[in-house]
């Protein structure tokens, strides 16, 4: 399974955001530009995240994007779940599309929807402070400020 870009850049927006100190904003174009992705891309990502709640965003001259709850809240399964346009792996998970004639005898149905599970329920058991206990190789990384950390 492959996850969109959608989702990886949410994933990697919440992931900058985290290592920022809790009330300072930072800009979309900031976050492309290290990340070296599209702009317009990540803006459409960081309204989605936005309304599921996950980052506030301040309009205006000084204005920006920060996480709205705490890293700890913020689980990586969900934020996957919320961003993926499409988890059925195969046609048959879809009953409504689904044209296989193997349907009412595969078993493979049954074992792609165990493994897409499992799956789920790895990423379940992590959230975005999970993903940044390694806070100075990250930091390092994006050539953020080491002195820069007071989310607490």
């Amino acid at each position: 399974m492959q996850l969109t870009s959608y989702t990886d850049y949410s994933l990697r927006l919440l992931l900058y955001l985290a290592l920022q100190p809790k009330h300072k904003l930072s800009s979309v174009k900031q976050v492309a530009d290290i990340y070296r992705i599209s702009y317009n891309h990540l803006t459409k990502v960081t309204h989605e995240l936005g309304k599921l709640g996950l980052i506030e965003t301040v309009k205006g001259r000084n204005g920006g994007i920060r996480l709205a709850k705490e890293p700890e809240e913020i689980n990586i399964g969900e934020v996957v779940k919320q961003t993926e346009d499409n988890l059925e792996l195969v046609e048959c998970f879809n009953c409504e599309t689904n044209t296989c004639i193997l349907n009412p005898a595969c078993r493979l149905k049954g074992v792609l929807h165990e493994a897409l599970a499992a799956y789920l329920r790895v990423l379940e058991q992590y959230t975005v402070k999970d993903l940044v206990l390694n806070e100075d190789d990250l930091r390092a990384l994006l050539q953020l400020k080491t002195t820069e950390n007071t989310r607490t």
